[in-house]
């Protein structure tokens, strides 16, 4: 499949981490990127700063914007169209982590049942329901237009499951299932709906400390640059055909352009209703 070039793409959470080398890879393969961050801060426009600079047309906007709430995305989605005319990708990359309960839960479980209630709903509304929100400002764009592509930042599945882990694990597994349902939901409409994910605890502020005292649950930790080469063949390349999949960046084959090669980062399909 031909490369699509000169995309238009909401970056949620895109003013670092994985989110921040997502958009630089995007737009260092010619694309145009509104990034959003729920926070007023200077990563925004730092980031859009340098992305623009030298270029005779903006390449980068940025908006600060709560994905949990619902005016909000509106705005994301038309700032999107006031910056670049159209909306042809959504990643949904921003969402709260672990920390919103404990400040070391990746050495010592949080267990469910001492969970500060507001620190649950905290990372539910990022997480899932923001997701939907975004989708649900964007996508009827993609399917006025009969093209775009939706692609859901998620984490291994270990991790949905692994004590002390609630809500972020859960909060994931409900994202694929959505998405799931988003994919079937978009048969035939031009939009496709995927699932990309890094393959273990990567190296963001997600996690609590710093440098070397930063790590995963497992002790090992993923550069976040790991996601640059799979996000950007997913917008350029996955066509509407490819839907309802699942991507794990850690297996990513370097230098893939054939739809084919991928099989090894792709997450087995089921016969029967599973998350993804």
């Amino acid at each position: 499949m031909t490369a699509r070039k000169n995309l238009s793409i909401i970056i949620t959470g895109g003013g670092r981490g994985l989110g921040w080398h997502m958009a630089d890879a995007l737009v260092q393969a010619g694309h145009r990127v509104l990034i959003t961050g729920a926070r007023d801060t200077d990563e925004l426009g730092a980031a859009c700063a340098r992305w623009n600079e030298g270029q005779r047309a903006p390449r980068a906007a940025f908006m600060v914007a709560d994905v949990a709430d619902w005016v909000q995305c509106q705005a994301v989605a038309e700032r999107a169209l006031q910056a670049f005319g159209r909306i042809d990708g959504l990643i949904n990359n921003a969402g709260r982590g672990m920390l919103e309960i404990s400040p070391t839960f990746n050495t010592e479980p949080a267990l469910f049942w001492k969970a500060d209630p507001q620190g649950f709903r905290n990372i539910i509304d990022a997480n899932v329901t923001g997701a939907f929100l975004m989708a649900r400002a964007c996508v009827p764009h993609m399917v006025a237009q009969r093209s775009g592509q939706v692609v859901n930042v998620s984490t291994s599945q270990v991790t949905m499951v692994r004590t002390g882990y609630c809500p972020y694990g859960p909060s994931k597994a409900a994202l694929e299932a959505m998405s799931v349902i988003w994919a079937k939901d978009l048969k035939d409409s031009g939009v496709s709906v995927n699932v990309l994910l890094p393959g273990g605890a990567t190296d963001t502020r997600l996690l609590p400390g710093s440098g070397s005292d930063r790590r995963g649950a497992d002790g090992n930790l993923l550069a976040p640059d790991i996601m640059r080469e799979p996000i950007v063949w997913l917008m350029e390349r996955a066509g509407s055909h490819i839907t309802g999949q699942r991507f794990t960046a850690r297996l990513w084959p370097k230098g893939a352009t054939d739809e084919h090669a991928l099989a090894q980062a792709r997450s087995p399909a089921h016969e029967l209703p599973a998350i993804m």
